[in-house]
């Protein structure tokens, strides 16, 4: 009998990742495992001249380009891709689910869950609230529908469903709360299956159990949102309503005391849409470097040139982070380990040693070697970096949100019976 594949998708504003997992393995003694990704696939800069980048499960890469306008074109190229013959990529045939990662479930869509109009349409309702991404999701889905036909099962998994173990304190904003209710304003949290990715893979690397473990874990990329995970389960995180709470981003403000959009508003002839726009594209290391979004860039900058812009940038991103560790280091009543993750967290060493210079008071403390030399892991590998006498551990473990996505695909599907293979039992 042949292997099936479940193709996971991840659709953003200007990026498409995607990946082939073999659902040969996923169960084993009842339990769900990692199973194994056949490919993983990245098209960046959708809008204009675009690469894609494939990696097989060797880890032997890849790299296409071409013009990409849109993220309908992003996805036809994908399903040519994964039906080329003449490429080591033509799953296509194989493929009997599709899992699809969707920023924001609202309170309608707590847990994965298979997409029919209904889901669709709930999570249409939500785009304003993660303006970046739904609206995308939702294309990338209606696209692959009208490709694979209506009988392909698909299922949506939620980045804010990881977040519903808040507690009703941590989820709650200081409004008045029969308004609050009505208008289903509390605090989501995002970036939830980053956030479980991190987790597991500093519980496979460590050899512990995420229910035994107390963690504060910071992905960190162009959106950067920080959590307190004990037990296994997310007791408070930096993002909030929207994805645009918390932490300094590549072009989001992330805090602001909300008088500023008032103020905006009042005195500088701002309308809703520009202050929304000006708060989640045109703030963040963008708005305070005056140069880019891109960290590497600013790090560049800052170090070879002596750039003041992007030296405040950095300093406030880090700053930032740190005010946060220390405040979830409280809510945790200590931690077993710190977890960066995330293209900043995973690929710049000096962010790393900068958000944890002078934790020493709480027992955190950086090898320098070992921060240096743990760069571009493989998607769910970890690396130490914190120094053995450490009594907080730090490490880095390479996001996988396409292995969570693919195991909460199957999770959902499995008892609902509609897949055929057999390896599934």
């Amino acid at each position: 009998m042949k292997n099936v594949k479940i193709l996971v998708v991840n659709c953003g504003s200007s990026s498409l990742k995607f990946s082939v997992h073999d659902t040969h393995g996923f169960f084993q003694d009842g339990e769900l495992q990692r199973g194994t990704m056949l490919l993983h696939g990245k098209i960046n800069g959708i809008g204009g001249n675009v690469t894609c980048v494939l990696t097989d499960k060797h880890g032997s890469k890849q790299t296409f380009s071409r013009q990409i306008l849109h993220i309908e074109n992003a996805i036809e190229w994908m399903c040519g891709i994964l039906q080329d013959r003449q490429l080591p990529y033509a799953y296509w045939e194989d493929i009997e689910t599709v899992g699809h990662r969707i920023v924001h479930g609202g309170e309608a869509c707590t847990k994965a869950v298979r997409i029919d109009d209904e889901v669709l349409s709930q999570i249409e309702q939500l785009n304003d609230l993660a303006p970046l991404h739904n609206h995308f999701c939702v294309e990338g889905i209606r696209t692959l529908q009208q490709v694979f036909g209506e009988t392909m099962p698909m299922v949506a998994v939620f980045d804010t469903a990881f977040h519903e173990t808040l507690p009703e304190h941590a989820r709650t904003y200081a409004l008045p709360l029969e308004l609050a209710k009505k208008a289903g304003i509390r605090r989501y949290g995002f970036h939830g299956i980053a956030h479980a990715s991190l987790a597991a893979g500093y519980a496979r690397f460590a050899g512990k159990s995420p229910q035994q473990s107390r963690l504060v874990t910071l992905q960190l990329g162009n959106g950067c949102s920080m959590t307190a995970i004990a037990q296994g389960q997310s007791v408070e995180t930096s993002m909030g309503f929207t994805p645009l709470e918390g932490l300094v981003m590549g072009t989001r403000s992330g805090n602001v005391d909300p008088a500023i959009v008032c103020h905006l508003m009042k005195y500088h002839d701002m309308n809703v849409v520009e202050v929304e726009q000006l708060l989640n594209e045109q703030s963040g290391l963008l708005g305070v470097s005056g140069r880019s979004s891109d960290m590497q860039v600013l790090l560049k900058a800052a170090n070879d040139e002596s750039d003041t812009r992007a030296q405040l940038a950095i300093e406030i991103f880090c700053y930032r982070i740190q005010h946060y560790l220390g405040a979830y280091l409280a809510v945790l009543h200590g931690a077993d380990a710190v977890v960066f993750g995330g293209g900043i967290g995973e690929n710049a060493p000096e962010i790393r040693a900068k958000v944890c210079e002078g934790m020493e008071w709480c027992g955190l403390k950086i090898d320098s070697i070992r921060n240096q030399g743990s760069i571009n892991l493989r998607p769910g590998d970890a690396a130490k970096i914190s120094d053995d006498e450490s009594s907080i551990a730090a490490y880095v473990v390479g996001t996988d949100e396409e292995t969570v996505i693919a195991q909460k695909t199957i999770r959902c599907l499995k008892p609902l019976n509609v897949l055929k293979s057999s390896l599934l039992l």
